[in-house]
């Protein structure tokens, strides 16, 4: 369904040289931002492929710690890898924040509430990378919240110093601190004031944040909230293929030019982690072969925050393991057992030549299909091609490269997913 190109090679994107603007043949109506990835074909990464593909596997084992850790009433998270946690967030949009407007490069993340940006004189952070910081003494219309501001108690582990409201979260030996600032942002021609946002001041430790994040989850902070009269708690997506080097996703806000032809699923609230998305996996197709889950490892359960995630940070696919290795084994039974394993993915196979089974997941009241190219990877002479997909704990992810060159639409006010075919590499 979302369509990936092979993985021949990976690149990093040079923020210095970066450069976004509405594609054409995008909507007119409604806002719309462009997205691009934060891998880029203009340069070569040092190391070989199956050393790119362990450490994309490393950043994703960073994101699933940061996802069970969002639990409520929790007031620390994994700040130790916060760097990993934002590079595996491989979507990337403009921002303009005050005024005069700064133009700022932000991950959009579907499972972070507030939204952050490295600030100008943030100890610890990167200064080598354009689009990334903010000036707040550039700015003429920024606020600072007040320590008994609601905004103040909203964020995760708040702090005051001389009345001004801050935060410092901590794990291991490292952290990040900053400050809950209010300013107008702009997302594409939309103009939003006395947005609260967090400017980060300081970065210790192995956290290094490359560039801000543009919180899409359910908290108050988030965007969906703090900009509902305007967007009415509605967006969509559709991510282009992390290989691609035209820059044709999108990410457009509000109700207006939503796809009309959709199929939609019921979007759930785990009340362990309440900012993240849950919808009902309930069955997984290999081919035209049921893989035969077992039902308690795609359970949705509000006690221990077991079910399935949604989510754009995590690059591949990750189920519990009952879950994997059901599928996984259907996938041998159809491939072949001569496999070899290579980057972290187990069920590799040399030389290709048979047409690869697609792979259903199951919702109730909607099917999604995928084609091979949206659960594969292959190497950069093309002579192994991977299964994408690996084992966790806890609960179930669906990554970004499940949905590729699709749009995915969360309609909150009817807590409802909709998923429909789109090109947009």
């Amino acid at each position: 369904m979302f369509k990936l190109k092979s993985m021949n090679t990976i690149f990093f994107l040079s923020l210095a040289v970066f450069s976004l603007g509405i594609a054409k043949g995008l909507p007119e109506q409604g806002p719309t931002l462009q997205i691009t990835h934060a891998y880029s074909s203009s340069s070569r990464p040092s190391g070989s492929w199956a050393e790119t593909l362990r450490q994309m596997q490393t950043d994703d084992e960073a994101r699933l710690k940061y996802l069970a850790s969002l639990t409520a009433g929790r007031s620390d998270v994994p700040v130790a890898n916060a760097r990993q946690i934002t590079q595996s967030q491989t979507y990337i949009v403009k921002a303009k924040i005050g005024t005069p407007p700064q133009t700022l490069l932000m991950a959009v993340d579907t499972s972070t509430d507030a939204a952050w940006v490295p600030c100008s004189g943030c100890a610890g952070c990167p200064t080598s990378a354009a689009g990334v910081f903010f000036n707040p003494s550039n700015s003429t219309s920024l606020k600072s919240l007040g320590c008994d501001a609601l905004q103040c108690r909203q964020v995760s582990n708040p702090t005051c110093q001389s009345n001004v409201c801050g935060f410092n979260l901590t794990t291991g030996g490292s952290a990040l601190a900053g400050s809950l600032l209010q300013d107008n942002v702009t997302l594409a021609v939309d103009a939003i004031s006395n947005y609260t946002f967090g400017c980060i001041q300081r970065a210790t430790g192995s956290a290094v944040p490359p560039q801000g994040v543009l919180g899409l989850g359910r908290g108050p902070l988030s965007l969906l909230n703090q900009a509902q009269d305007l967007y009415n708690r509605t967006f969509s997506y559709c991510l282009p293929a992390i290989t691609t080097s035209s820059f044709t996703g999108s990410l457009r806000l509000g109700p207006s030019a939503q796809p009309k032809n959709i199929k939609f699923t019921q979007l759930m609230t785990n009340p362990r982690r309440p900012s993240v998305y849950y919808v009902n996996l309930t069955a997984i197709f290999v081919g035209d072969k049921d893989a035969k889950v077992p039902p308690t490892a795609l359970a949705f359960d509000p006690v221990t925050g077991g079910g399935t995630v949604i989510d754009t940070g995590t690059t591949y696919t990750r189920l519990v393991t009952p879950a994997y290795l059901a599928v996984r084994d259907e996938y041998r039974r159809r491939m072949g057992n001569s496999t070899v394993s290579l980057g972290g993915f187990d069920t590799c196979y040399k030389n290709v030549v048979t047409k690869l089974p697609t792979l259903t997941f199951v919702f109730n009241t909607m099917n999604v299909t995928l084609p091979s190219e949206n659960f594969r990877v292959n190497s950069s002479t093309g002579g192994l091609t991977c299964l994408a997909m690996a084992a966790t704990t806890g609960f179930n992810v669906i990554g970004s490269l499940q949905q590729q060159n699709h749009r995915v639409l969360f309609d909150l006010p009817n807590s409802r997913l909709g998923v429909s075919r789109e090109s947009c590499s």
